[in-house]
């Protein structure tokens, strides 16, 4: 974890190495620092309790989360509304709940903090982050990208607005249906995109893009 003071107040960079112990420890001997507007990288190799560990501690203090920047695997250059810089959007702390339909037309990205249960279905003009898992059963319509830091299970549309630059990511993808701009993935009957032949090794973490007006889905490995 890297620590870096900005004229908006505390941008905090984390890695896959760190763990909710290690930035516990870190952000205790810096706590007067987190009590301003605070700015999260996150590696999407990262845990979701190592960020949960990280918001805590930023509450904690007084602080508050301004901004969450997910980097992304190389793909061909994203448009400027589907860019990983975020504003987090003030939603609901308890996990989402049934039926609920959420609405956002704007091209800023919206985060769900918690996992997206059954029933739930949300449009979004934007990219959408999840800082959990998304349970069959619900749906997320985005213009842009959709990236989940658990598993994606429900159904996701991506580049809902004919934005093919757009991706999805998770760990793993287990949808039983997603699709980019105008193109569908779908899964046998029974089954789900994760037992679909991919590109490249099995890993936890896989992104969907298109190639060839095709969606293809492959390890999301970034070399450092």
């Amino acid at each position: 974890m890297k620590f870096r003071g900005t004229l908006g107040g505390l941008n905090i960079q984390l890695d896959a190495s760190d763990t909710p112990q290690s930035v516990v420890g870190a952000l205790t001997a810096r706590a007067a620092l987190l009590a301003s507007e605070v700015t999260i990288e996150i590696d999407l190799e990262a845990s979701l309790e190592t960020l949960n560990a990280v918001r805590s501690a930023v509450t904690a203090a007084g602080g508050h989360i301004l901004k969450l920047r997910a980097p992304r695997a190389p793909a061909p250059p994203p448009t400027p509304a589907s860019t990983a810089q975020v504003t987090a959007t003030a939603l609901p702390t308890a996990e989402l709940a049934p039926r609920n339909i959420t609405q956002s037309f704007d091209n800023h990205t919206v985060v769900l903090p918690n996992s997206v249960r059954a029933g739930f279905r949300g449009e979004y003009g934007g990219s959408v982050v999840v800082l959990g898992d998304v349970n069959p059963g619900s749906e997320l319509v985005a213009g842009g990208d959709v990236i989940v830091l658990g598993a994606l299970r429900g159904v996701v549309h991506a580049g809902a607005d004919g934005r093919e630059s757009a991706i999805v990511w998770a760990r793993p993808i287990a949808s039983a249906q997603i699709r980019i701009a105008g193109a569908v993935a779908r899964a046998p009957e029974g089954s789900s995109l994760s037992s679909m032949k991919k590109l490249g090794a099995a890993v936890e973490s896989e992104v969907a893009r298109l190639q060839n007006g095709q969606i293809v889905i492959e390890s999301s490995h970034v070399p450092r």
